[in-house]
Parts: structure tokens; C-alpha cells; sequence
């Protein structure tokens, strides 16, 4: 019986060392990627108020006819609210998911965020603000924060298909306004 225990220890030792050599890197990733948000922005020159520039974004109905970006969003536009969105990247490719409103402050900001399966993996904080240009003029700016351990090896793929559709929402938003005045 002693030998037998005795060649369990070896087989307890190795099974011990490969998983602290699998889990110890994994531990490590996590930390690292948690501490590493990405943020990017899109901001557009706007010939309008802040107030007419709220009253498009807010008209979440709407969306569908002049939004590329976010194609449907439905819900209560209220802080503490859940909204379920749908947008669509460059690619094509669409994706549905229900944030969290933060801020809601009519002609100055909304604020939500969410994430994808569970918290910690792939969040998403996004927020429209806009400030006074002067002479009838507004900036809308269009930005959001990644975080979550899936994001790194992400950053690229966000980069080439969000971006640029920030962009897309922002010009036809100001086309949208420029239309309803």
C-alpha cells in the first residue's frame, strides 16, 4: 500500500505543476486585459441646436429609416432603463444587445452600457454628448469604452468596423436634422 502512495505523489506532483503552468498565464491575461479599456470617438461639426440634435437621437423610432449604425432601439430612455439595440457593423454583420441607460440629460448626453454574454468579458460603455460650436452651431460626439478580457485580441476588428460606422451615424444624423428643420 506505501508503494502505491508512493506513486500517486508523482502523479498528484505533475497534475499540480501543469495546472498552475495553464492557470497561472490564464490569471495573468485576465488581470492584464481587465487594466486595458479601448476607447474611440467620432465627432461632427452639427449647423444646428443642441436641442434639435437631442430630439433626433432621442426619436429612437425612428431609427430604422435613417440610422445605419443603430438599425432598432427600443425601451425606456430613462436612467437605471434597459434598451434593446440592434446595430449593424461594416461588415454587415448585425448584433443585438440590451444596455443599461446611465445618463440620460435631454440636449447634453445619454449614456449606456452593456456587455456581451457576462460582464467582465466584453462590456461596452457608449455615450453621445453634444457642445456648443457658436454661431447655430453644435458638436455631436459619439464615443464608447471597451473593456472585458476579450477585448485585446478585439481591438483591431472594433477598430475597422465600429468606427467608421460612428462616423456614418453622425453624418446622417446631421442629415436627419438638417431635413427636419
Amino acid at each position: 500500500m506505501a508503494k502505491a502512495a508512493r506513486r500517486r505523489r508523482p502523479i498528484l506532483r505533475y497534475t499540480a505543476i501543469a495546472a498552475t503552468a495553464v492557470l497561472l498565464p490564464a490569471v495573468a491575461y485576465s488581470i492584464w486585459a481587465v487594466s486595458r479599456d479601448y476607447e474611440m470617438s467620432s465627432a461632427l461639426e452639427i449647423e444646428a441646436t443642441a436641442d434639435e440634435v437631442w430630439a433626433v437621437l432621442a426619436d429612437r423610432e425612428s431609427y430604422p429609416r435613417w440610422n445605419p449604425f443603430i438599425v432598432s432601439s427600443a425601451g425606456d430612455l430613462v436612467e437605471g432603463g434597459t434598451l434593446t439595440n440592434e446595430l449593424i457593423d461594416t461588415n454587415g454583420g448585425s448584433m443585438t444587445f440590451t444596455p443599461t441607460v446611465l445618463t440620460v440629460e435631454p440636449g447634453r448626453e445619454l449614456r449606456w452600457k452593456g456587455s456581451v454574454m457576462l460582464p467582465g468579458i466584453f462590456d461596452g460603455e457608449h455615450w453621445f454628448t453634444t457642445e456648443p460650436a457658436g454661431d447655430g452651431l453644435v458638436v455631436l460626439h459619439q464615443e464608447e469604452r471597451f473593456s472585458g478580457i476579450a477585448v485585446p485580441p478585439m481591438i483591431g476588428s472594433i477598430r475597422e468596423t465600429t468606427l467608421p460606422m460612428f462616423d456614418r451615424m453622425n453624418e446622417a444624423l446631421a442629415a436627419e436634422v438638417s431635413r427636419r428643420r
